[in-house]
């Protein structure tokens, strides 16, 4: 049976009632589905010949999006897991027109049921007590940027912030009487605060005396009192990696990005014996089961175990030449 609703009609009130409105759906995700939309359109365009304005939403079948996703595979190289967020956003869109248009359930159902790509989820890489030593004491403390940058390492690998909710972080976000802590907004849009070290409280407290840049609220501004980009962050890294690795050799092994400061916080919990809950609730996890990803990584954590158990016993075979 043939869809009431238009897609353009059903893609726009997807996106405008379902992710913003009731959602309130991140920029970040809003700007992910948008970008799977986008691509799945023109390579309809080019199979159906026929432009966006003129598709039917019957036309956007289980066959159709399953060519979809093994076309990215082979055009743009994706990874498995770029091609399972893809089809992450195609679900939420075929979910929330299942209550639009209940007619098209069999249409929708098969669509639903496209299987994700099964992958080799690699471990995650974290730095360890040397390393994290090491990176904090590269920037240059006598500059404004250098102070900067000292403290927004140190808020990073101690609360395990995602790199959007450190830069989105604002003065107004950190406490540091009793109970010192930072607010931020994570993803779902929930809020969340997280404890923060004597030490990092002392780091802060220096740089919250400082004059704000161009009288700015944000914690960690660029020079021109704006908030920091992904791309400034990275360049930040890279910089103070590089001096680091000077004094810590074992870091020019590793690829370091804000996220593996993420895990390294982490990790350090983990090392420090806290209870697995406890760490997804830290890090704002919407599930205890993705901390696994810690447990997995901790090879010490393993060691320590192993030093626990009692071992079978086994003795050496010894050859026999024939």
């Amino acid at each position: 049976m043939k869809a009431s609703k238009t897609l353009a009609f059903l893609l726009e009130s997807f996106f405008m009632d379902r992710l913003m409105k009731q959602r309130q759906a991140s920029p970040h995700t809003i700007s992910s589905y948008r970008d799977t939309f986008r691509l799945l359109l023109r390579f309809t365009q080019r199979r159906l010949n026929k432009p966006p304005s003129r598709l039917d939403f019957e036309e956007i079948d289980a066959p159709l999006v399953a060519a979809f996703l093994e076309d990215l595979e082979k055009s743009r190289s994706i990874t498995p897991r770029t091609r399972n967020l893809r089809l992450t956003a195609i679900r939420s869109f075929f979910r929330y027109v299942s209550y639009e248009e209940p007619s098209c359930a069999n249409q929708i159902q098969r669509v639903l049921a496209t299987p994700s790509k099964r992958y080799t989820r690699p471990l995650v890489h974290f730095l360890e007590r040397s390393e994290i030593d090491a990176l904090l004491a590269a920037p240059d403390q006598t500059t404004w940027l250098g102070r900067r940058d000292h403290a927004f390492l140190l808020v990073a690998v101690q609360t395990g912030l995602r790199l959007s909710e450190l830069t989105s972080l604002r003065r107004s976000d950190v406490t540091l009487s009793s109970g010192a802590h930072v607010c931020c907004v994570g993803k779902g849009r929930k809020e969340r605060c997280t404890p923060l070290a004597k030490t990092t409280v002392t780091v802060l407290r220096a740089w919250l005396e400082e004059p704000p840049r161009q009288n700015t609220d944000m914690l960690f501004p660029s020079v021109h009192g704006r908030r920091l980009s992904a791309d400034g962050v990275e360049d930040l890294l890279e910089k103070h990696v590089t001096v680091a690795s000077k004094i810590c050799p074992s870091l020019q092994k590793k690829r370091i990005t804000p996220h593996v400061l993420r895990h390294t916080a982490a990790m350090e919990l983990l090392q420090a014996g806290v209870d697995r809950a406890v760490i997804a609730l830290w890090l704002g996890h919407e599930s205890v089961e993705t901390t696994q990803i810690y447990l997995d990584a901790n090879l010490a954590l393993k060691e320590e175990m192993l030093a626990k158990t009692t071992p079978p016993n086994g003795k050496p075979g010894r050859y026999k030449g024939g």
